[in-house]
């Protein structure tokens, strides 16, 4: 699928097969989550613009690089707090705006209930967190509410997706760059991930029952 770059990474392979184990307690699930995240930001930023700035080092005048853009970090509410940390630890001076979703059982469409955008100052590229693009509803309204912003790059950072979820995107937002670590089989009878990880919030948060 266009516009899909998959995390080809044996470390990447190992942090999903611990996600994916329905034995794996919630304290190593949230630690993974970060570890993976970190891989994913790596890659998600690698052909981001610099610009040249000139330093001295301790020894000489030299001309050192330093990004040329502005970064903000848009977790989706609540798994994608799992993933702010270790992006933040690559890219310090990034913003964080939070936009808050869920996804209504009986429809499974995404409700917002938060949004914290603010007006007439937007960066110049967007890191969208969630751990999960599964229908790919609460991703594609993630990306409009950037759209109206003003974010011209939008890149998407999901653990694992579905098939579904990845044709709805593009099908409104084909510019849209999604990097995973996963592309799974399909959505189920429930719109849960197969084989998936389960639901990422409560596995994360210890709230499963």
């Amino acid at each position: 699928m266009g516009n899909v770059l998959q995390l080809d990474h044996p470390l990447a392979a190992h942090h999903l097969s611990v996600l994916r184990d329905v034995n794996t307690p919630s304290v190593t699930f949230r630690a993974t989550v970060q570890r993976l995240s970190m891989l994913l930001a790596v890659h998600a930023t690698r052909d981001l613009p610099l610009q040249t700035k000139r330093i001295r080092t301790p020894l000489v005048e030299h001309d050192a690089q330093e990004l040329a853009v502005s970064v903000a970090i848009v977790p989706i509410l609540r798994a994608g707090l799992s993933m702010v940390e270790p992006v933040l630890q690559l890219l310090p001076d990034a913003e964080v705006r939070h936009l808050g979703m869920y996804r209504d059982e009986a429809t499974a469409q995404p409700v917002e209930y938060y949004s914290k955008l603010p007006p007439n100052h937007c960066t110049d590229v967007g890191l969208i967190l969630d751990p999960m693009l599964a229908t790919g509803g609460s991703i594609r309204a993630a990306v409009g509410a950037l759209k109206r912003w003003g974010v011209k790059d939008i890149r998407v950072l999901s653990l694992i997706a579905a098939p579904e979820g990845i044709l709805l995107l593009h099908q409104d937002a084909p510019e849209v760059k999604l990097f995973v670590a996963s592309v799974d089989e399909r959505l189920d009878g429930n719109k849960f991930i197969v084989p998936g990880l389960g639901d990422a919030g409560d596995r994360i948060f210890n709230t499963s029952h």
